[in-house]
């Protein structure tokens, strides 16, 4: 076994989470309907994915799915950072496509740096929720469990050599002058 837990035993667990979504009308005329993510709650199996679950007037509320939260004993660094924020999120990524509304249920994520590379395809809704309280004591619980503290490692590069390095290019070095 390595110093700081290297070799250690990949661990996984999963929470399961029900997403609620809103859609309401826009005011522009490229887009007709504005989502975003509403709510989190316990799962909801007895439901299928894009579910009406309440309409008042122009606003429609929607049971998107059920998503699990996958935690892996290696990327606790990046929960214990989001546990630790000014307000722990829960990040829904939700990608156009599949049957009507067009939307399907894509992630359910508590590791900023997933929902960010999410974000950056451009194409992807990502929301960014609090986290509900029993998922904050689930997710602390974990990276108390399993989070090693690593040291920073920063690698020194050597000073490269001109000389070297022409040589290994079989080029001779002239000098200016």
């Amino acid at each position: 076994m390595s110093s700081e837990g290297a070799l250690r035993e990949r661990v996984t667990q999963r929470l399961g989470l029900a997403v609620e979504v809103e859609r309401r009308p826009a005011k522009s005329r490229w887009l007709a309907h504005l989502w975003r993510v509403s709510a989190l709650r316990p799962p909801r199996p007895d439901l299928a994915p894009w579910t009406l679950l309440h309409e008042e007037g122009p606003l429609s509320r929607f049971h998107a799915g059920t998503a699990e939260i996958l935690l892996h004993s290696a990327d606790t660094r990046l929960y214990k950072d989001n546990i630790e924020a000014e307000q722990p999120s829960v990040y829904v990524v939700l990608r156009r496509g599949g049957s009507a509304p067009g939307w399907r249920l894509l992630l359910v994520t508590v590791d900023p740096s997933e929902a960010h590379a999410h974000a950056d395809v451009g194409n992807d809704l990502v929301e960014a929720l609090v986290m509900p309280p029993p998922i904050l004591a689930a997710v602390t619980a974990f990276v108390r469990r399993h989070h090693v503290e690593r040291r920073e490692w920063k690698r020194r590069r050597d000073r490269p050599d001109p000389e070297a390095l022409a040589a290994r290019r079989g080029a001779r070095r002239v000098p200016h002058g």
